[in-house]
């Protein structure tokens, strides 16, 4: 069996534009893979033309030696872009082996060990009240496990006003947001695990100064409170605070990972395999956390082929806490439609169950991704009330 084409889709789908790759090979079998790296999609797309020059003629089961050959076949190896392209290809070869073989894609990393992916919900809200609301709303429907976005800001009392929604002053939000978080555990109680997503939007100081503003219990886990480039600041801002950190969504494979395994700067591994290389790399990230006793937080924002092939990973690893999933009560319900994906992995309850269906268990409609085309798109580019630029 050999590649005989590498074609990559950055198509607008419901709400934001997928960059989708579809591998096929001289038998017919097909695969298909996702890549991350939101917002920078014809940047990677670039990247995979260019590993499809030499990708086609190639056996699609040397999956491992195929992912050394695009990370090390030009000099300025590595890097989000690069990565992202890798990983895409690299999920589209696990579907086609699967397919080949007969067997779920967590076959071929080892079996599953669990018959259901448990997941986590997001929510945020513009008032106390309404977090209150959301929160218990989620509470009601079973789930277990919530994280809540940081509150933007800027408040007045008759509740959040966003006149500027690319206004963000870090402080304002810290402000609001520690005033929320106990009053939302007291209510809700210990049982519900609680966590915070900052999305690298503060300093070292002023996330050590949330941290410090939370009284002992009230959050199981800060999410990627400050950016990552520096691994050092983490350590620093480790020493500040005892609440667990999950960290780990950007980053682009297992070497960037490693001081934040070895030195015990996350508590949680945000792995995204549309990201990190693919499944090839993943497995590799998930290893290296079980050695040290850290569970597996999947990032999963994209869309179902990203959804199925972190379903497969989570079935296949042994340290695994939850997975994201942005469809629940407080986020959108309709969303993927049958139309483009007319077999995909489907949420029960609060977990996806494992499927039994060779491959990633994922179809695409070929046809719609053709109809549809790229729509420029860039991420809300924040602002300070001083006029500085901040992170989004």
């Amino acid at each position: 069996m050999k590649i005989t084409d590498v074609k990559p889709y950055p198509v607008w789908i419901g709400h934001r534009n997928q960059l989708l790759v579809k591998v096929e090979t001289d038998e017919g079998l097909y695969g298909w893979g996702e890549a991350g790296v939101s917002g920078r999609e014809l940047a990677v797309a670039g990247a995979v033309k260019h590993y499809r020059e030499f990708l086609i003629g190639q056996d699609p089961m040397a999956r491992g030696a195929l992912w050394q050959r695009m990370y090390r076949s030009q000099y300025f190896e590595g890097g989000r872009i690069l990565t992202g392209a890798i990983s895409a290809i690299d999920i589209a070869l696990y579907d086609i082996v699967g397919k080949a073989l007969g067997v779920p894609v967590y076959e071929l990393l080892g079996g599953k060990h669990r018959e259901t992916v448990p997941c986590f919900a997001t929510t945020g809200a513009r008032s106390f009240e309404q977090l209150l609301d959301n929160v218990n709303l989620l509470l009601d429907h079973d789930w277990s496990v919530i994280r809540v976005g940081a509150a933007h800001g800027p408040i007045t009392e008759e509740g959040a006003t966003y006149d500027d929604p690319t206004l963000y002053e870090p402080r304002e939000s810290i402000g609001v947001t520690a005033d929320w978080m106990p009053r939302i555990r007291e209510s809700v109680g210990p049982a519900p695990v609680l966590g915070v997503e900052y999305h690298h939007r503060l300093s070292v100081a002023e996330a050590a100064s949330f941290c410090q503003r939370m009284p002992p219990g009230t959050l199981d886990f800060l999410e990627e409170p400050i950016r990552d480039e520096t691994p050092e600041a983490y350590a620093t801002l480790r020493r500040m605070t005892d609440i667990p950190f999950a960290v780990g969504e950007e980053f682009a494979s297992k070497w960037q990972f490693l001081p934040y395994i070895e030195q015990g700067l996350t508590n949680f591994v945000r792995v995204d395999v549309c990201n990190v290389g693919g499944l090839t790399e993943a497995k590799k990230v998930a290893g290296w956390a079980e050695a040290h006793y850290i569970d597996l937080m999947p990032h999963n924002p994209l869309g179902p082929v990203c959804t199925a092939a972190t379903v497969h990973l989570a079935a296949a690893v042994p340290n695994f806490a939850w997975m994201e999933v942005r469809i629940s009560p407080t986020e959108r319900q309709d969303y993927p439609p049958d139309e483009i994906f007319p077999l995909q992995h489907t949420l029960e309850g609060t977990g996806f169950p494992v499927p039994a269906t060779p491959g990633l268990g994922i179809e695409v409609n070929e046809a719609y991704l053709k109809s549809e085309s790229f729509r420029y798109w860039e991420a809300p580019h924040l602002h300070r009330r001083d006029g500085s630029y901040t992170n989004w």
